[in-house]
C-alpha cells in the first residue's frame, strides 16, 4: 500500500509518499481501507521532533495521523464478523492514519451513517466533537456576544455555525480578508482580519456598545491578547490552542482587572456535559448526520500530505484538512508515482 511516512524530524517536505507492507490487525482490531484521514495541527510539532502535552515526539519512521473513516476490509482475532465491509469512522491508538490503510480497535470505531461522506465523518470524530465539548463548556445563550478567533478554521467554522443557530451575536476573526469573509458566510454577524492591527477598534465600533462575553481563542499570542481585552467585565475566555505557534500570555491581574473566567477548555472540561470522549463523538457524528453542523473541509491527495502541513503551519488552510487517497482526489489532480519520494 501506500502511505507519507516520515524518516527524519524537520519540514514539511520530509514526509514522503511511498510503498510498505499493510499493517496486520491484532486482537479486537480491524484494519480499514482509509478513504479519508485527517490532519491536526499536533502533528506538524511531531513532524518537527516536538513532544506537545501528553503527545511525545514518535519514534522514526512514523506514519502520523490519528483519525481515519472507511471501510472495514479485514478482521482481527476475536472481532465479530459483522463489522466485515461497515463504513467506520475512528481514532488511532498511536499513529498510521496517513495511509491507504490503518488499523484500528473496534472499540474506537463509530459507524458512519447513511449518505455521510468519509471527509465529514473524520472531519467530525475530533474537530466536531472538540467544537460540541467547547460549546457545552460556554453555556452561551440567546442574546450573548461571542468572538471566535480563526474562525475560518476547522473548529473555528463548527463554533461559528452552532452559536449563530443559538441566537448568538457571533464575531468571527481570521487571518486575512478572504477567510474572513468566509466567516461571513458561515455566520458571523461581524468578521475581521487580524493581519489589520486596527481590527480591535473595527470590532468595537460594530458592535455598538454591546459588550463580547465570550472568547473562544484557538489562535494564541497577539490576536489572543487582543481579543482577551475585547472580553466585558464578568466574560469567560477560553483557551484551546495557539495556531499561531504560542499561546495567549495572561497574568492574574489580567484577569482580575476583567472580573473574567480563564478557561483551558481542552481535555477533562470538555467532558463536562458529555461524560465519555465516546458520547461526546457520537454527538458531533449525529450532528453533521442531522444538518444540524456541516464542517469546512480542504481536502488535499495523500500524495501531498507534505503540501498539507505546509499549508496548515503558514496559516494558508480554511477549514478541517483532510487527506483522500490519491487516485480519488477532487481538489488536486493526482500524482502519485510509485517508490519514494517527497509528498507534495
Amino acid at each position: 500500500m501506500y502511505a507519507v511516512r516520515l524518516h527524519e524530524y524537520g519540514p514539511a517536505e520530509n514526509l514522503r509518499y511511498e510503498q510498505i507492507t499493510p499493517p496486520s490487525p491484532g486482537e479486537g482490531q480491524v484494519r480499514i481501507d482509509v478513504r479519508a484521514s485527517g490532519v491536526h495541527v499536533i502533528e506538524t510539532r511531531l513532524r518537527s521532533g516536538r513532544g506537545i502535552g501528553p503527545h511525545p515526539a514518535p519514534a522514526l519512521p512514523v506514519v502520523l495521523g490519528g483519525e481515519v473513516a472507511g471501510v472495514v476490509g479485514a478482521l482481527g482475532p476475536g472481532v465479530d464478523e459483522n463489522w466485515l465491509g461497515r463504513p467506520v469512522v475512528g481514532t488511532l491508538d498511536a499513529h498510521g492514519g496517513y495511509a491507504e490503510q490503518a488499523v484500528a480497535a473496534v472499540e474506537a470505531l463509530h459507524r458512519i451513517p447513511d449518505r455521510m461522506a468519509a471527509d465529514t465523518a473524520v472531519a467530525m470524530i475530533t474537530t466536531g466533537s472538540t467544537a460540541l465539548g467547547l460549546l457545552d463548556v460556554a453555556e452561551a445563550e440567546p442574546g450573548d456576544v461571542a468572538l471566535v478567533t480563526s474562525a475560518a478554521g476547522g473548529v473555528g467554522a463548527l463554533l461559528i455555525q452552532a452559536l449563530h443557530r443559538q441566537g448568538v451575536t457571533v464575531v468571527g476573526v481570521a487571518g486575512g480578508p478572504e477567510k474572513a469573509r468566509q466567516a461571513t458566510s458561515l455566520g458571523a454577524d461581524i468578521a475581521a482580519d487580524y493581519r489589520d492591527p486596527e481590527w480591535p477598534h473595527a470590532v468595537h465600533d460594530a458592535l455598538s456598545g454591546k459588550e463580547i462575553g465570550i472568547v473562544f481563542d484557538g489562535v494564541g499570542g497577539t490576536t489572543g491578547r487582543q481579543a482577551f481585552d475585547l472580553l466585558g467585565p464578568g466574560g469567560k475566555f477560553l483557551l484551546h490552542g495557539w495556531s499561531s505557534g504560542t499561546a495567549t500570555q495572561l497574568t492574574t491581574d489580567d484577569i482580575i482587572g476583567h472580573a473574567s473566567t480563564v478557561i483551558w477548555a481542552i481535555g477533562p472540561q470538555l467532558l463536562r456535559r458529555a461524560g465519555t470522549m465516546r458520547e461526546l463523538r457520537a454527538r458531533a457524528i449525529q450532528a453533521a448526520a442531522d444538518g444540524g453542523l456541516e464542517p469546512l473541509v480542504k481536502r488535499y491527495p495523500l500524495d501531498r500530505a507534505a503540501d498539507a502541513h505546509a499549508d496548515l503551519e503558514g496559516r494558508r488552510a480554511v477549514g478541517k484538512i483532510v487527506l483522500v487517497p490519491a487516485a480519488t482526489a477532487a481538489d488536486s489532480p493526482a500524482d502519485a508515482q510509485a517508490g519514494s519520494r517527497p509528498g507534495r
